[in-house]
């Protein structure tokens, strides 16, 4: 890498923006180096179009600092940042022809006639769309528009390209081949790109940086490789690519325990007998006969054909395991799996039970998540009124359909299937998180009644 890349050309301090109650951004901080092809990755309403807005200049952030080039433009209008932007619709003008719609910031700068005729048959021949000029845009296909809408934003020379899903509304095979497409642009242009998706394939395929965001915060920064490989918590192990991600006990240095089974691991540092959190990818079991060389054995539960390889379920000791293999197995066929120790990554555990801040009432009640629970009595009572912390196992909280039969309501917003179960995010109606192990099958958005048992509560003094 060149000493030019190794600049930021954008510096992203402690961003926040609300809307009204609602935080889209949540004090988000991210260098851009010069040159680079950076995607910002996220589910729907993870805050990545905002960030992408707030770079662009059409929002302004309600707090932190965004620099370009050095230069401060955390308020400065958008056509006076040196950036440009490709929009999923393509926003192209239909009254105008290629030509013209290329041609138009150009214009706007009072470009004399030559330059811009140049400027434009340059950016035309970027695209491959050299005999174009005078097509109504109409006309053209999907992808051409693309073309057409890219060549505009890079005709203006801007120093950041900033992409909003330019590929979503495009056909498979189209998509595939605007990606290569789009990474040789970005190849011959040396300008940077910030790339905004949803697809975790179309970031991997083109990003030098992949910036992994959710509910409004930055989960994770780093390489495709390190992103899938090393996936800093179970959101990024699920969200990126397919993962089988199950409940463990670090044994100590090495040694790690999951489906009953120990396993030999690379991992050190996560202490003795400590909870974690085991990520294996799929293509990363290794299937065979039953034998007696297999770690653990399961039966086949669902095999079906991907065109490059099976995709199989295998159920052992309780679990499902994901497989995914060159070779066949019938359903009902017994198997032996194996996995190697640097293929088993571990994770440390971002929390073990619900914990909330909470008020004493009185020797049987306590209030938190703004409802006033019953609870066990304890030996000794804190004074009513006490600040208390209250802990509550995740498989101890109940979820009704009917939401008037819990004791609070909320929104499901993750699920994460652990082999054996589901652990969902609850978006309580009090605006904290309540985590809950279940069998149950939900569905993400579904509103639910949330019951917490009296003897589910565990009080700890503050």
């Amino acid at each position: 890498m060149n000493i030019q890349q190794t600049k930021s050309i954008i510096e992203i301090n402690r961003v926040s923006k609300f809307f009204g109650d609602k935080t889209a951004l949540d004090a988000v901080s991210l260098n851009v180096k010069k040159g680079e092809f950076v995607t910002i990755l996220g589910p729907s309403g993870c805050g990545k179009t905002t960030l992408l807005r707030l770079i662009a200049g059409f929002q302004t952030a309600t707090e932190g600092v965004i620099k370009i080039a050095g230069k401060e433009i955390t308020q400065t209008p958008p056509h006076k940042r040196p950036v440009n932007t490709v929009f999923q619709k393509y926003a192209l003008f239909p009254h105008l022809n290629v030509y013209d719609n290329i041609a138009f910031g150009l214009k706007l700068r009072k470009t004399p006639k030559l330059i811009i005729d140049k400027k434009v048959k340059a950016a035309l021949k970027m695209v491959g769309m050299t005999d174009y000029d005078y097509r109504d845009v109409d006309s053209l296909s999907g992808g051409q528009q693309q073309r057409v809408a890219i060549a505009r934003a890079i005709v203006n020379e801007p120093e950041v390209l900033l992409l909003d899903e330019p590929l979503a509304a495009l056909d498979l095979k189209m998509r595939k081949d605007m990606q290569m497409e789009l990474k040789q642009m970005h190849k011959t242009l040396g300008i940077t790109f910030v790339y905004v998706t949803h697809d975790q394939e179309e970031a991997l395929t083109l990003s030098d940086t992949i910036v992994v965001m959710s509910e409004g915060k930055i989960q994770q920064i780093g390489t495709p490789t390190d992103i899938y490989n090393e996936p800093i918590n179970a959101f990024v192990a699920d969200f990126i690519g397919e993962s089988n991600i199950l409940n463990g006990l670090m044994i100590h240095d090495k040694l790690v325990c999951f489906c009953g089974v120990e396993f030999e691991c690379v991992d050190e540092g996560f202490g003795e007998n400590a909870p974690v959190d085991i990520v294996i990818r799929p293509e990363d079991l290794y299937i065979f006969p039953v034998s007696d060389k297999a770690q653990i054995k399961g039966i086949v539960q669902s095999s079906v054909f991907k065109g490059v390889h099976y995709e199989m379920t295998v159920l052992c000791n309780g679990h499902e395991f994901l497989v995914q293999d060159y070779h066949h197995f019938d359903v009902g066929a017994e198997v032996g799996l194996i996995v190697k120790p640097f293929d088993i990554h571990i994770m440390k555990k971002e929390r073990t039970c619900n914990t909330f801040e909470g008020k004493w009432v009185d020797d049987t009640h306590v209030e938190f998540l703004g409802c006033t629970f019953q609870c066990l009595p304890m030996a000794v009572s804190p004074a009513a009124g006490s600040p208390v912390k209250v802990e509550v196992d995740f498989g101890k909280v109940t979820l009704q359909d009917n939401e008037e039969d819990g004791m609070l309501t909320g929104e499901v917003k993750f699920i994460l299937y652990k082999g054996d179960h589901y652990h969902l995010t609850i978006f309580s109606d009090w605006d904290e998180d309540v985590f809950v192990d279940t069998n149950d099958v939900w569905d993400d958005g579904d509103r639910v009644g949330i019951t917490i048992p009296p003897d589910a509560i565990r009080i700890v003094m503050n």
